[in-house]
């Protein structure tokens, strides 16, 4: 996703969004969520009389959680393994569990990463700034 969801607000009281309402709310695109629907990552679209998406709050959330899970690096195919798994229901709680577990790692990981390289750039800046006044650190 493209913006944070929550600085947007869905309108109130509507849960039939088109597939244009929903790829300006999320900043996908409608390629890209009737892709997610062919590859299983979005179940059960409604569709109009006229074969028209018509996407309910519930698609909205999970796609806020899609979004997020894209956020962090984790692959298609293990969102899509998770999709199975809620679809097939509560006994898939303890591998949902266990999914969400190994990523957290790997985002635990990414953030390490992360705050080493900020270290560096704080670094740098600092270093830059001091060469810019003539003393440097």
């Amino acid at each position: 996703m493209s913006l944070t969801t929550a600085a947007r607000v869905r309108p109130v009281g509507q849960d039939h969004y088109s597939i244009s309402e929903v790829a300006s709310y999320t900043g996908l695109s409608a390629h890209t969520l009737r892709w997610y629907e062919r590859i299983g990552l979005l179940n059960g679209v409604h569709r109009s009389h006229t074969g028209q998406r018509l996407y309910t709050d519930g698609d909205l959330d999970w796609l806020d959680l899609i979004g997020k899970l894209r956020l962090t690096g984790m692959p298609v195919a293990d969102m899509v393994r998770y999709a199975e798994l809620v679809r097939a229901g509560d006994q898939t709680m303890p591998e949902r569990t266990q999914l969400f577990r190994e990523h957290r790692e790997v985002v635990r990981q990414q953030i390490a990463d992360l705050q080493t390289t900020l270290a560096v750039l704080d670094f740098k800046i600092e270093f830059y700034e001091g060469a810019a006044s003539g003393c440097t650190p």
